[in-house]
């Protein structure tokens, strides 16, 4: 029942086959691209990239195929792609991976296995975008303090009344040292009393700058 996972369209490629399993490459990078792209912030020039990669993979295997010099050589070229790419997050990654291992699939003939891989993975990664996680619901609060004001437990009162969790990240002096800017992740009880909750810092702070925005942690995009 399950036979044509494990069997090849054929033994020796030929043009029809080719073009089918670039067909198949193309579809298979517009699933995966889909997936990627579902409630996550991705760039144009990425999604281009994931439809087209599993076409590229497909093609760059034929030719290494039992070439020895030809895959040394691919194998210095692919490693140079290693120090021009910046670091993503960990999603992206992963649909990068999906569409070099449906292009490795296709180049031996296995469409239903790069058929099944593409549609297994993608299905997961859009039911794993509806988990909310403690992590996309932190936000960073970056309160300035005046140097006479001691910053250990002064906002305690006010933390313990409208957030959920807290940490301190960072503490550094401006201003010739006359400011301390406190650096917090944060995670608050309810969004809908943001405005309550800046509101009660600013008593504390002499009305100082305040801010309050998304966590920019994993921000990174490719």
């Amino acid at each position: 029942m399950l036979d044509f996972l494990t069997k090849s369209i054929t033994d020796g490629f030929t043009a029809s086959s080719y073009l089918i399993c670039t067909a198949v490459a193309l579809l298979c990078g517009a699933v995966a691209a889909f997936a990627a792209s579902y409630r996550n912030h991705t760039s144009r020039s990425f999604l281009v990239s994931l439809i087209l990669l599993p076409v590229i993979v497909e093609t760059v295997i034929l030719l290494v195929n039992g070439n020895v010099g030809t895959g040394v050589a691919v194998m210095g070229a692919f490693s140079l792609v290693r120090f021009r790419s910046v670091a993503g997050k960990a999603r992206d990654i992963v649909s990068i991976f999906l569409v070099m291992a449906v292009g490795l699939s296709l180049s031996a003939g296995y469409i239903g296995i790069a058929v099944l891989l593409t549609l297994v993975v993608s299905a997961l990664l859009i039911a794993f975008a509806h988990v909310p996680l403690r992590e996309e619901r932190a936000m960073d609060l970056r309160i300035t303090v005046p140097e006479s004001l001691n910053y250990n437990g002064s906002f305690d009162e006010v933390f313990d009344r409208y957030l959920k969790n807290r940490k301190l990240i960072s503490v550094k002096t401006t201003s010739m040292g006359s400011l301390y800017k406190l650096e917090y992740r944060v995670e608050l009880k309810d969004m809908a009393q943001s405005r309550d909750f800046i509101d009660a810092l600013r008593c504390r702070n002499g009305n100082l700058e305040i801010m309050l925005a998304q966590s920019a942690e994993g921000s990174e995009e490719l």
